[in-house]
C-alpha cells in the first residue's frame, strides 16, 4: 500500500491548505449527559442541534437520530449523534482500545481558558491528567463516553520550536524509521 501512495505523492502540498477542522463527529449513548459535560462542565457552548431520519447501511433500514454541534472560537465544533436505535448505536460508537492515550482529540487553548478548564474540571470531580511536552503544556480528560481530550496551551518560544519542527519534519521522520529512536525533545522535562 505504501507503494501505491509513494507513486501518486504529488510533489508540493496543496496550494491551499483545508482551512480548519470544521468538526469531528463521535457518537454518544446520552445526548444530554454529553451536553452536561460539554457546556455544564467545560463551558463549551452548544451551537446546533439536528434531528434527523436517514436510512443506514450498517443497520438496513432508517434510522432516527440527534446530531448536536458544540463550537469552538475558529467556527470548529465537535459533534455528536445520538441514535434513537440500539443497533445503529452499537454499530456506531467508538470501540476505543487505546489504553495508552494515543487515540484523542487535541485542542489548543489560552492559558485564561487552561487554567479555567482545570477549575472547572476540578469543581465537578473530573480526572485530569497534566503533562508538560517542553513545546506545550497538556491536560487531559475522558468525557462520558470515554472519549480522551487534550487542551494544549503554548509554552514561551512555541513558534520557534514549530518552525525548527517544520525545517527537520522530513530528515526525522526518515531517521526513526531507519531505526534511530534518540529523542530529538529537549524541551521536556524528564
Amino acid at each position: 500500500m505504501p507503494d501505491q501512495f509513494e507513486k501518486s505523492r504529488p510533489a508540493a502540498a496543496l496550494k491551499e491548505l483545508p482551512q480548519r477542522l470544521h468538526h469531528q463527529a463521535f457518537c454518544v449513548k446520552d445526548q444530554e449527559v454529553n451536553r452536561q459535560f460539554f457546556e455544564g462542565v467545560l463551558g463549551i457552548p452548544l451551537t446546533a442541534t439536528w434531528c434527523e431520519r436517514v436510512f443506514r447501511a450498517e443497520v438496513g433500514r432508517e434510522v432516527d437520530y440527534c446530531h448536536t454541534f458544540y463550537e469552538f472560537a475558529d467556527g470548529g465544533a465537535l459533534a455528536f449523534f445520538q441514535f434513537a436505535d440500539d443497533e445503529a448505536y452499537e454499530k456506531n460508537r467508538a470501540i476505543v482500545q487505546d489504553v495508552g492515550g494515543s487515540l484523542h482529540s487535541a485542542f489548543k487553548v489560552s492559558q485564561a481558558t487552561f487554567d479555567e478548564l482545570k477549575q472547572r474540571c476540578d469543581a465537578a470531580g473530573v480526572q485530569l491528567r497534566i503533562i508538560d511536552h517542553g513545546y506545550c503544556m497538556s491536560m487531559y480528560m475522558m468525557t462520558p463516553d470515554k472519549m480522551k481530550l487534550e487542551f494544549t496551551v503554548d509554552v514561551d518560544g512555541a513558534e520557534e520550536i514549530a518552525a525548527m519542527r517544520r525545517k527537520d519534519a522530513h530528515s526525522e521522520l526518515k531517521r526513526w524509521l531507519a531505526g534511530d529512536r534518540r529523542t530529538n525533545n529537549g524541551d521536556r522535562p524528564h
